[in-house]
Formats: structure tokens, C-alpha cells, sequence
């Protein structure tokens, strides 16, 4: 578990509709932050079906939904919960503060 947050991007670089991604030196997982509406999420950036990164699949802002380039898992950005097959898994879900200006994000898992 990390208790040092990681930084992300400044506020202003994070609008609604887009991703961010940064990685945790602490505890080595990948972050990606979403921004939807306004409400930010972040997820470990690994697919649960084939641990690949899911920010090189496409958000989809309108469903909440990212999904893995690989081979069409779909992860709800709000929670992390697979969607569809052939992901079953979900994914971890980190969480997200805003401070200082910019977005952090840490890997708060034991």
C-alpha cells in the first residue's frame, strides 16, 4: 500500500471526457485518472483479463466505460466492475483528491 500520493496532471489538464495516466513508484501500479462530467475516478491501469493497460483502449464518456484494446473488456470507471466478458474480474479502483492545483492519485491497496 502507498501512502504517498502520486501526481497526476495539473487540474487544467484533466477536462471532461479525458484520461490521464501516471504510475505509483511505490507500490509500481499504473494509474489512470478519468474525468467524467466533472467527477474524477481512477482505476489501476491493467486489465483483469490480460493485464494489459487499459489506457490504450477507449473511454467512453457516455457509457462510463473504458474498454481494453486487446480483446473488448469493458470496466466501469466508477467502481471498477468488469462489464462484459471476457473480462470477470474487476479492476482496482484507487482513489482520487484534488490539491495544490493538480489531480493525485495513489494505490491504497493492503
Amino acid at each position: 500500500m502507498s501512502e504517498t500520493w502520486t501526481f497526476v496532471c495539473a487540474t487544467g489538464e484533466l477536462l471532461p471526457g479525458e484520461f490521464k495516466t501516471a504510475f505509483d513508484e511505490v507500490t509500481g501500479a499504473g494509474i489512470v485518472v478519468f474525468n467524467l462530467d466533472g467527477d474524477l475516478y481512477a482505476l489501476e491501469d491493467r486489465c483483469s483479463h490480460e493485464e494489459f493497460e487499459l489506457s490504450a483502449g477507449s473511454f467512453d464518456s457516455a457509457a462510463s466505460s473504458i474498454e481494453c484494446v486487446l480483446h473488448g473488456a469493458r470496466f466501469d470507471i466508477r467502481d471498477g466492475r468488469a462489464l462484459c466478458a471476457p473480462a470477470y474480474e474487476p479492476v482496482a479502483k484507487f482513489p482520487v483528491k484534488v490539491e495544490h492545483g493538480g489531480v493525485w492519485s495513489r494505490d491504497d491497496r493492503d
